[in-house]
């Protein structure tokens, strides 16, 4: 536990649990009042993930595989649009270390509007599923 006054007055309390958990500070104003929610506020965006789009896609798949951008942006283009027409049709894409990608249908069910209460009908549809491969699982781990 740490105790030190900063600047105006306040004083600052930290406690450190270890380098994987989670630690606070809490501000103590003159009156006493505490800033802990702020600072796990705080914590919880640095823990956000970031999210890669499709332009930063793009400029690694150049650099990784010596493209020029254009190429690498049809190279990508041709990718989803083979990939939508092959699920389209109901086929399986199986990569081989990357992982599978395959449609299934999602039966119609009964939910409930979260407004009102009300119940509604929801229709059967298909969705796209996402089985990641061995190497791949391997090199996020």
């Amino acid at each position: 536990m740490f105790y030190g006054v900063l600047r105006g007055g306040y004083q600052q309390k930290a406690a450190f649990i270890n380098k994987k958990a989670l630690f606070f500070t809490e501000t103590l104003d003159r009156r006493g009042y505490s800033d802990i929610f702020a600072s796990i506020i705080i914590y919880k965006q640095s823990k956000k993930t970031r999210t890669m789009n499709k332009a930063e896609l793009i400029d690694a798949i150049a650099s990784e595989a010596g493209l020029s951008k254009a190429d690498a942006k049809k190279a990508l283009d041709g990718f989803v649009n083979a990939t939508a027409a092959a699920l389209k049709k109901g086929d399986r894409i199986s990569l081989v270390g990357f992982g599978s990608f395959s449609v299934s249908e999602r039966a119609a069910r009964t939910g409930r509007n979260p407004q009102t209460g009300k119940e509604i009908k929801i229709a059967k549809k298909n969705v796209v599923r996402f089985k990641a491969g061995a190497e791949l699982s391997g090199k996020v781990n």
